[in-house]
Protein backbone atom coordinates (compact mmCIF):
# COMPACT_ATOMS: atom_id res chain seq x y z
CA UNK A 1 0.00 0.00 0.00
CA UNK A 2 1.89 3.32 -1.47
CA UNK A 3 0.52 6.47 -0.38
CA UNK A 4 1.49 9.66 -1.98
CA UNK A 5 1.50 13.22 -0.80
CA UNK A 6 0.95 16.05 -3.20
CA UNK A 7 2.22 19.11 -3.32
CA UNK A 8 2.65 22.43 -5.31
CA UNK A 9 0.85 23.54 -8.55
CA UNK A 10 0.49 24.63 -11.69
CA UNK A 11 -2.59 27.16 -13.23
CA UNK A 12 -3.33 26.94 -17.63
CA UNK A 13 -5.97 27.64 -19.25
CA UNK A 14 -7.04 28.17 -22.82
CA UNK A 15 -7.42 31.16 -24.22
CA UNK A 16 -11.24 31.04 -25.65
CA UNK A 17 -14.15 28.69 -26.33
CA UNK A 18 -16.92 28.93 -28.20
CA UNK A 19 -20.19 27.36 -28.67
CA UNK A 20 -23.85 27.43 -30.52
CA UNK A 21 -26.41 28.60 -27.99
CA UNK A 22 -28.91 26.33 -26.37
CA UNK A 23 -26.11 23.13 -27.01
CA UNK A 24 -24.38 21.56 -23.88
CA UNK A 25 -20.81 20.89 -23.63
CA UNK A 26 -18.70 19.42 -21.53
CA UNK A 27 -15.12 20.56 -19.86
CA UNK A 28 -13.17 18.18 -18.11
CA UNK A 29 -11.13 19.75 -15.25
CA UNK A 30 -7.90 18.64 -13.99
CA UNK A 31 -5.72 19.85 -11.25
CA UNK A 32 -2.09 18.88 -12.76
CA UNK A 33 -0.41 21.15 -9.45
CA UNK A 34 1.08 19.84 -6.95
CA UNK A 35 0.40 22.38 -3.41
CA UNK A 36 -2.40 24.00 -4.31
CA UNK A 37 -6.23 23.92 -4.81
CA UNK A 38 -8.26 25.63 -7.60
CA UNK A 39 -11.59 27.35 -8.30
CA UNK A 40 -13.22 26.55 -11.18
CA UNK A 41 -16.46 29.10 -12.35
CA UNK A 42 -17.91 30.35 -15.61
CA UNK A 43 -19.37 33.82 -15.69
CA UNK A 44 -23.55 33.61 -15.96
CA UNK A 45 -23.88 30.00 -16.25
CA UNK A 46 -24.38 26.80 -14.08
CA UNK A 47 -22.16 23.93 -14.04
CA UNK A 48 -23.96 20.59 -13.77
CA UNK A 49 -21.32 17.83 -12.03
CA UNK A 50 -21.46 14.38 -13.84
CA UNK A 51 -18.04 12.57 -13.27
CA UNK A 52 -15.47 12.83 -10.35
CA UNK A 53 -12.19 10.81 -10.60
CA UNK A 54 -14.04 8.36 -13.39
CA UNK A 55 -17.07 8.02 -10.79
CA UNK A 56 -20.43 8.91 -12.13
CA UNK A 57 -22.32 11.28 -9.72
CA UNK A 58 -25.26 12.69 -8.57
CA UNK A 59 -25.90 15.66 -11.13
CA UNK A 60 -26.33 18.53 -9.13
CA UNK A 61 -25.65 22.34 -10.05
CA UNK A 62 -22.81 24.66 -9.20
CA UNK A 63 -22.04 28.41 -9.50
CA UNK A 64 -18.50 27.28 -9.01
CA UNK A 65 -15.90 24.35 -8.07
CA UNK A 66 -13.10 24.02 -6.02
CA UNK A 67 -11.03 21.17 -7.44
CA UNK A 68 -8.47 20.06 -5.24
CA UNK A 69 -4.46 18.86 -6.37
CA UNK A 70 -4.41 15.38 -8.35
CA UNK A 71 -8.22 15.75 -8.48
CA UNK A 72 -10.09 15.87 -12.29
CA UNK A 73 -13.87 16.53 -12.34
CA UNK A 74 -16.47 16.29 -15.42
CA UNK A 75 -19.05 19.28 -16.23
CA UNK A 76 -21.75 20.07 -18.41
CA UNK A 77 -22.06 23.53 -19.21
CA UNK A 78 -25.56 24.22 -21.59
CA UNK A 79 -24.91 27.82 -23.36
CA UNK A 80 -28.63 29.31 -22.02
CA UNK A 81 -27.58 32.99 -21.49
CA UNK A 82 -27.96 36.09 -24.09
CA UNK A 83 -25.60 35.72 -26.90
CA UNK A 84 -22.21 37.35 -25.69
CA UNK A 85 -18.52 36.62 -24.36
CA UNK A 86 -18.59 35.22 -20.78
CA UNK A 87 -15.24 34.76 -18.68
CA UNK A 88 -13.96 31.26 -17.76
CA UNK A 89 -12.01 31.69 -14.44
CA UNK A 90 -9.66 29.50 -12.63
CA UNK A 91 -8.37 31.04 -9.64
CA UNK A 92 -6.14 29.33 -6.39
CA UNK A 93 -7.72 28.71 -3.23
CA UNK A 94 -6.41 28.68 0.35
CA UNK A 95 -3.39 31.14 -0.32
CA UNK A 96 -2.39 34.53 0.68
CA UNK A 97 -2.13 35.84 -2.91
CA UNK A 98 -5.13 34.19 -5.27
CA UNK A 99 -3.40 33.81 -8.70
CA UNK A 100 -6.29 34.23 -11.32
CA UNK A 101 -6.41 32.88 -15.01
CA UNK A 102 -9.43 33.84 -17.09
CA UNK A 103 -10.55 32.57 -21.19
CA UNK A 104 -13.59 33.72 -22.63
CA UNK A 105 -16.50 31.35 -23.77
CA UNK A 106 -17.37 32.73 -26.99
CA UNK A 107 -20.67 32.14 -28.23
CA UNK A 108 -21.08 31.74 -32.26
CA UNK A 109 -23.41 34.01 -32.52
CA UNK A 110 -21.98 36.89 -30.10
CA UNK A 111 -21.05 40.47 -31.01
CA UNK A 112 -20.24 41.58 -27.61
CA UNK A 113 -16.87 41.25 -25.84
CA UNK A 114 -16.66 39.90 -22.22
CA UNK A 115 -18.09 42.48 -19.52
CA UNK A 116 -18.05 43.38 -16.09
CA UNK A 117 -15.86 42.02 -13.15
CA UNK A 118 -14.35 38.95 -13.23
CA UNK A 119 -16.38 36.39 -11.16
CA UNK A 120 -15.21 35.83 -7.67
CA UNK A 121 -14.41 32.71 -6.01
CA UNK A 122 -16.60 31.82 -2.63
CA UNK A 123 -15.23 34.01 0.34
CA UNK A 124 -15.75 31.30 2.66
CA UNK A 125 -12.60 29.08 3.05
CA UNK A 126 -12.01 25.82 4.05
CA UNK A 127 -15.73 25.05 5.85
CA UNK A 128 -17.48 26.12 2.23
CA UNK A 129 -14.92 23.89 0.24
CA UNK A 130 -15.13 20.87 2.67
CA UNK A 131 -19.51 21.19 2.61
CA UNK A 132 -19.55 21.47 -1.32
CA UNK A 133 -17.42 18.10 -1.03
CA UNK A 134 -20.08 16.60 0.88
CA UNK A 135 -22.55 16.76 -1.61
CA UNK A 136 -20.53 14.60 -3.76
CA UNK A 137 -22.55 11.69 -4.22
CA UNK A 138 -21.95 8.00 -6.33
CA UNK A 139 -24.84 7.94 -8.47
CA UNK A 140 -25.91 4.26 -8.09
CA UNK A 141 -27.79 3.98 -11.48
CA UNK A 142 -25.32 4.87 -13.62
CA UNK A 143 -22.67 1.88 -15.11
CA UNK A 144 -22.69 -1.54 -13.41
CA UNK A 145 -21.51 -2.35 -9.91
CA UNK A 146 -17.91 -1.82 -9.07
CA UNK A 147 -15.95 -5.12 -7.33
CA UNK A 148 -13.91 -4.71 -4.50
CA UNK A 149 -12.01 -7.30 -3.06
CA UNK A 150 -14.55 -8.70 -1.51
CA UNK A 151 -16.66 -9.09 -4.56
CA UNK A 152 -19.32 -6.68 -3.73
CA UNK A 153 -20.27 -3.07 -3.73
CA UNK A 154 -21.91 -2.75 -1.03
CA UNK A 155 -18.52 -1.13 0.81
CA UNK A 156 -20.71 -0.21 4.32
CA UNK A 157 -21.67 -3.48 5.01
CA UNK A 158 -18.04 -4.61 5.29
CA UNK A 159 -16.60 -4.94 8.85
CA UNK A 160 -12.68 -3.53 8.38
CA UNK A 161 -9.71 -5.57 9.10
CA UNK A 162 -8.04 -2.32 10.70
CA UNK A 163 -7.72 1.06 11.20
CA UNK A 164 -5.25 3.02 9.84
CA UNK A 165 -4.28 6.69 11.49
CA UNK A 166 -1.72 8.76 8.93
CA UNK A 167 -1.29 11.86 10.40
CA UNK A 168 1.02 14.25 8.78
CA UNK A 169 3.52 17.26 10.11
CA UNK A 170 6.58 18.96 8.57
CA UNK A 171 9.18 18.73 11.47
CA UNK A 172 12.68 19.70 11.11
CA UNK A 173 15.08 16.93 11.10
CA UNK A 174 19.12 17.08 11.21
CA UNK A 175 18.18 20.90 10.82
CA UNK A 176 15.77 20.61 7.65
CA UNK A 177 12.31 20.78 7.33
CA UNK A 178 11.06 17.54 6.12
CA UNK A 179 7.25 15.81 5.47
CA UNK A 180 6.66 13.20 7.87
CA UNK A 181 3.51 10.60 8.37
CA UNK A 182 3.32 9.61 11.92
CA UNK A 183 6.58 10.82 12.99
CA UNK A 184 9.10 9.29 10.25
CA UNK A 185 9.86 10.81 6.79
CA UNK A 186 10.44 8.36 4.08
CA UNK A 187 13.58 8.15 2.30
CA UNK A 188 14.37 6.05 -0.88
CA UNK A 189 16.64 3.21 -0.76
CA UNK A 190 19.25 2.58 -3.10
CA UNK A 191 17.41 -1.24 -3.98
CA UNK A 192 14.38 -0.64 -5.27
CA UNK A 193 11.27 -1.99 -2.69
CA UNK A 194 9.71 -4.55 -4.85
CA UNK A 195 12.92 -5.99 -5.62
CA UNK A 196 13.69 -6.15 -1.74
CA UNK A 197 10.56 -7.53 -1.16
CA UNK A 198 10.83 -10.03 -4.34
CA UNK A 199 14.61 -11.96 -2.99
CA UNK A 200 13.80 -10.80 0.38
CA UNK A 201 16.90 -8.94 0.64
CA UNK A 202 17.19 -7.45 4.60
CA UNK A 203 18.32 -4.05 5.89
CA UNK A 204 16.50 -2.16 2.52
CA UNK A 205 13.19 -1.50 4.33
CA UNK A 206 11.54 -1.54 7.91
CA UNK A 207 7.64 -2.47 8.52
CA UNK A 208 7.83 -1.84 11.84
CA UNK A 209 9.38 1.64 11.82
CA UNK A 210 5.91 3.29 10.91
CA UNK A 211 2.60 2.67 13.26
CA UNK A 212 -0.47 2.54 12.50
CA UNK A 213 -1.74 5.26 14.70
CA UNK A 214 0.26 8.43 15.75
CA UNK A 215 2.86 7.90 18.08
CA UNK A 216 3.95 11.43 18.95
CA UNK A 217 7.12 10.94 19.18
CA UNK A 218 9.95 12.55 18.04
CA UNK A 219 10.63 12.33 13.85
CA UNK A 220 12.93 10.55 12.44
CA UNK A 221 14.08 9.01 8.91
CA UNK A 222 13.30 5.71 7.69
CA UNK A 223 12.85 3.30 4.60
CA UNK A 224 8.89 2.78 6.02
CA UNK A 225 6.27 0.33 4.63
CA UNK A 226 3.20 -0.48 6.34
CA UNK A 227 2.48 -4.23 6.09
CA UNK A 228 -1.51 -5.43 5.29
CA UNK A 229 -2.63 -9.05 4.11
CA UNK A 230 -4.51 -9.35 0.33
CA UNK A 231 -7.68 -9.13 0.59
CA UNK A 232 -7.59 -7.12 3.77
CA UNK A 233 -10.71 -3.88 3.73
CA UNK A 234 -8.99 -1.46 5.30
CA UNK A 235 -10.53 1.45 7.36
CA UNK A 236 -7.81 4.22 6.81
CA UNK A 237 -8.20 7.94 8.59
CA UNK A 238 -6.01 10.81 6.86
CA UNK A 239 -5.31 13.53 9.98
CA UNK A 240 -4.07 17.04 9.59
CA UNK A 241 -2.48 18.50 11.61
CA UNK A 242 -1.05 21.55 9.52
CA UNK A 243 -3.17 24.53 8.53
CA UNK A 244 -2.94 24.15 5.00
CA UNK A 245 -4.60 21.91 2.74
CA UNK A 246 -3.12 18.81 2.04
CA UNK A 247 -4.09 15.77 -0.53
CA UNK A 248 -3.30 12.36 -0.55
CA UNK A 249 -3.14 9.95 -3.45
CA UNK A 250 -3.29 6.09 -3.39
CA UNK A 251 -1.51 4.80 -6.25
CA UNK A 252 -2.99 2.01 -8.19
CA UNK A 253 -5.73 1.64 -5.68
CA UNK A 254 -9.37 3.58 -5.51
CA UNK A 255 -10.88 3.84 -1.86
CA UNK A 256 -14.05 5.34 -0.92
CA UNK A 257 -14.02 8.84 0.49
CA UNK A 258 -16.78 8.16 3.36
CA UNK A 259 -16.34 11.21 5.70
CA UNK A 260 -14.60 14.74 6.06
CA UNK A 261 -14.36 16.54 9.47
CA UNK A 262 -12.69 19.01 11.34
CA UNK A 263 -10.48 18.68 14.79
CA UNK A 264 -9.02 15.13 15.91
CA UNK A 265 -10.44 11.82 14.40
CA UNK A 266 -12.25 9.59 17.28
CA UNK A 267 -14.07 6.46 16.37
CA UNK A 268 -17.50 8.44 17.04
CA UNK A 269 -16.71 9.92 14.20
CA UNK A 270 -17.82 6.74 12.20
CA UNK A 271 -21.34 8.04 13.19
CA UNK A 272 -21.73 9.87 10.32
CA UNK A 273 -20.01 8.39 7.52
CA UNK A 274 -21.50 7.72 4.04
CA UNK A 275 -21.91 4.26 3.68
CA UNK A 276 -24.65 4.23 0.84
CA UNK A 277 -23.54 6.32 -1.66
CA UNK A 278 -19.72 7.54 -1.47
CA UNK A 279 -17.32 8.18 -4.39
CA UNK A 280 -14.95 5.88 -4.96
CA UNK A 281 -11.51 8.09 -5.34
CA UNK A 282 -7.69 7.76 -6.29
CA UNK A 283 -6.92 11.45 -4.15
CA UNK A 284 -8.39 13.26 -1.54
CA UNK A 285 -7.99 16.44 0.01
CA UNK A 286 -7.57 16.51 4.04
CA UNK A 287 -8.77 19.93 5.44
CA UNK A 288 -6.61 21.47 8.15
CA UNK A 289 -7.68 20.84 11.73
Amino acid sequence: MKFCRLIHSILLIRATNFGVSGKTYMFRISNVGLSTSLNFRIQGHKMKLVEVEGSHVIQNLYDSLDVHVGQSITILVTLDQPPKDYYIVASTRFTKTVLTATAVLHYANSNAPVSGPVPAAPANGFDWSMEQARTYRWNLTSNAARPNPQGSFHYGTITPTKTIVLANSAPLINGKLRYAVNGVSYINPDTPLKLADYFNIPGVFSTNSLSELPSGRAATLATSVMATSLHDFIEVVFQNNENTMQAWHLDGYDFWVVGFGSGQWTPDKRKSYNLVDALTRHTTQVNPH
